[in-house]
């Protein structure tokens, strides 16, 4: 007979705790805050990861609902790990220059599963291919997210199913479960962005808008590169052809 399964068991405590392993000497304090907040990223985008696949699915099934679902859950997800990055405020640039050096060569831009999810939302332009390129040969998880559509095309596909085009969302009768899960393909963007900014100004805050980045990447240079990327252009355009078509019909 097994034994019984307790909270600790269940979510591999012991196994998890001993994950956090400060490289300073002597440990610097402030180094397990370090990691456990971008440890914390990375069991939240694999949540956000498992939840894309599913959002992918409910769009290939042509499911309006379950795919507003999913997305939802998604934006509650970007929420978390935005505002996790406010725990990195409480350290003080003086404190991380003395643990930085033991860094080697680590930088956020490895993070494989962070680089899947930019490829599960939309992003194949040259800038992004090449940061792909850069650290080797892209890791598999990526490489699918690549090879699969982007959200915007199955949207737009589920749209073309439905007989209608995002105009139609915008300008006909009224909101229904496809404007919705337009919105929310926006908000999830919004999120995306509000977390780039957010890192970008972590990273002025804590090493200076003109430093490297550790690992020898651009630091904040390159993260601001990054902020206007767009999963979703389609959605954007409709805005203007909106107020384009607004200010052509209004009385002089």
């Amino acid at each position: 007979m097994t034994d019984a399964i307790t909270y600790g068991s269940y979510l591999a405590l012991d196994e998890l705790l001993r994950l956090q392993r400060p490289q300073s000497e002597p440990e610097h304090p402030d180094e397990l805050l370090f990691i456990v907040v971008h440890q914390a990223s990375e069991l939240w985008f694999k949540a956000i990861l498992h939840d894309l696949d599913g959002l992918v699915s409910a769009l290939e099934a042509k499911d309006a609902g379950a795919s507003l679902w999913r997305l939802q859950r998604i934006n509650a997800l970007m929420r978390i790990v935005s505002a996790q990055l406010s725990a990195l405020e409480a350290l003080p640039p003086q404190h991380f220059a003395q643990f930085r050096t033991y860094l080697g060569t680590s930088s956020g831009s490895q993070s494989v599963q962070f680089r899947a999810i930019e490829a599960a939302s939309g992003l194949r332009d040259v800038h992004f291919m090449h940061a792909l390129e850069e650290h080797g040969p892209i890791a598999d998880i990526v490489q699918r997210a690549l090879d699969r559509p982007t959200l915007q095309d199955l949207f737009l596909r589920l749209l073309e199913r439905s007989g209608m085009t995002i105009d139609d969302l915008y300008l006909g009768p009224g909101p229904n479960v496809l404007f919705f899960l337009a919105e929310a393909l926006l908000e999830y963007e919004q999120q995306f962005g509000q977390w780039r900014f957010k890192h970008v100004q972590l990273v002025e805050r804590i090493i200076g808008p003109a430093t490297g980045g550790t690992g020898g990447t651009l630091g904040s240079r390159y993260l601001m590169k990054t902020v206007d990327q767009k999963f979703f252009p389609a959605l954007w355009e409709v805005r203007a052809r909106i107020f384009g078509k607004s200010r052509t019909g209004e009385s002089a």
